[in-house]
């Protein structure tokens, strides 16, 4: 099982908690894991990847293993930790602002 950090904002579509766990057929990728997420929980189609692209929104971020992987190729596999279950891959909603 893949454990995935959701943001507190999308917790709130999917009625799930913190974390969530998914199985993922095949490699341990990006790819798969947000495929696995758009499938268990439908209502994140287009909050977390764009709908005809794929692609990650711009103030969407992912982290495991204290990395930063947002701009990692999305079928690089994901850390083994991550693969094993033992750490979990987590999506950030990124803040952004400035000073006024």
């Amino acid at each position: 099982m893949i454990r995935v950090v959701i943001p507190h904002h999308l917790r709130r579509l999917t009625n799930a908690g913190k974390e969530v766990q998914l199985e993922v057929e095949g490699p341990v990728t990006q790819q798969s894991v947000l495929d696995a997420l758009e499938e268990k929980y439908p209502m994140l189609r287009g909050t977390i990847r764009e709908y005809s692209t794929l692609k990650r929104r711009a103030f969407i971020r992912f982290f495991a293993c204290e990395q930063d992987l947002s701009h990692q190729p999305v079928d690089e596999p994901l850390p083994d930790a991550v693969a094993a279950g033992k750490e979990p891959f987590l999506i950030v909603g990124a803040m952004a602002g400035g000073s006024q």
